[in-house]
């Protein structure tokens, strides 16, 4: 069998696995899940984990489902691909437990124990604080978030394609293919709507209290700017300064550098209302809102009247397809949203997370590829 083939085989029962515990895998689920693997090292067992949860995870309460099925089926049944033209070789590699009679401690392979250290520090590195990072774990850290932050909201184009199991029928398609027949028309091909990525907007507190975060968080925001169009990047402290050009770069460290030498409030107070009211009436009346994700990483302390805070909270809610706020304070599970601006902007989130930790991040990654509906993330 073919590598190729041999990998479309895994990821339809794959597919067939998380339908049967209630998942809603379709077809074109699947063809997102094949498409996103052409575009990772299928050698990385971490690229293969997330371009397949981003593509077939629509809900938080599945991830347990799938993160079980994940383990139970790829680290029993290899992904393969082609080490030459000839010959495929498994690149998630697993080391089966000694079975039957015969199999002691002395027979324990020394890989596996390379292998249960790895999952170990990676695990520790998804639950660490961003604040207690140290430098090596830093640049561990931006290479994971890289791969969450490709997740990108979809919403459905006026344009169709052709696909077989589409809604509508592609009549000049028909007629075309009806000449063949003698005007009989046999073959009736079927059009259904693109999926094309969401407008997704990026809000960053760059403020002394975001201090710990800010930096880890620009990386995110990268990410996000460097995986397609439609992604606008700002930062506010006592102002909004607009990032994107800033972040369209390969380098993340180059354009971090960047961004702190033009943010000139870079560390300073707060002023998320009028930060708010500025992207509103600047960016919001050109249309940059309206019908996009909007996400939102602050502390939310607020060092002037809440009251703006929610009347420009209100303004964006109505333009907005959704907005996520992302909090790192609420990592804390004492943590309760007493700052007034936070009190002022709750009523018009349609989702409040923790950001504080590559876990939070994966969470949001998830939530953002699984929006489908206007505030109902």
């Amino acid at each position: 069998m073919a590598a190729g083939d041999a990998i479309v085989g895994h990821v339809v029962t794959f597919g067939r696995v998380l339908r049967e515990a209630g998942l809603e895998i379709g077809p074109g689920r699947l063809t997102d899940a094949l498409r996103a693997l052409d575009a990772v090292d299928l050698a990385s067992r971490d690229d293969v984990y997330f371009s397949l949860r981003q593509t077939l995870v629509s809900r938080h309460d599945e991830l347990a489902i799938f993160d079980r099925a994940f383990e139970a089926w790829f680290l029993r049944e290899p992904v393969l691909r082609p080490a030459s033209d000839e010959t495929p070789e498994p690149v998630l590699h697993v080391v089966e437990a000694p079975a039957g009679e015969g199999g002691s401690d002395d027979d324990e392979d020394p890989e596996d124990e390379v292998l249960e250290a790895g999952a170990s520090r990676r695990e520790l590195l998804r639950d660490k604080d961003f604040a207690e990072l140290t430098d090596e774990e830093l640049r561990r850290v931006r290479d994971l978030i890289g791969r969450i932050a490709r997740a990108r909201p979809l919403r459905r184009s006026r344009r169709t394609r052709r696909d077989p199991l589409g809604e509508s029928l592609d009549v000049r398609g028909m007629i075309r293919r009806s000449l063949r027949t003698g005007g009989d028309p046999v073959d009736r091909p079927l059009r259904a709507r693109k999926e094309v990525p969401r407008r997704l907007v990026l809000l960053c507190d760059v403020s002394g209290s975001m201090d710990s975060y800010a930096r880890v968080l620009l990386l995110f925001l990268h990410a996000a700017v460097g995986a397609g169009h439609g992604v606008e990047a700002f930062a506010f402290g006592t102002r909004l300064s607009r990032l994107t050009p800033d972040l369209a770069t390969r380098d993340p460290m180059a354009a971090i550098a960047r961004c702190t030498e033009e943010v000139v409030d870079w560390g300073s107070g707060t002023r998320i209302g009028a930060s708010l009211r500025e992207f509103n009436e600047v960016y919001g009346r050109r249309g940059m809102s309206r019908g996009a994700i909007v996400v939102i990483a602050s502390d939310g302390w607020e060092r002037e009247d809440p009251t703006l805070v929610a009347r420009e909270m209100a303004r964006l809610a109505r333009a907005a397809y959704a907005v996520i706020w992302v909090n790192p304070l609420k990592g804390n599970p004492d943590y309760q949203p007493l700052a007034g601006g936070m009190r002022a902007a709750l009523p018009f989130v349609d989702r409040f997370l923790a950001g504080h930790n590559l876990r939070s991040l994966e969470e949001l990654a998830t939530i953002l590829a699984g929006i489908e509906r206007r505030h109902a993330a």
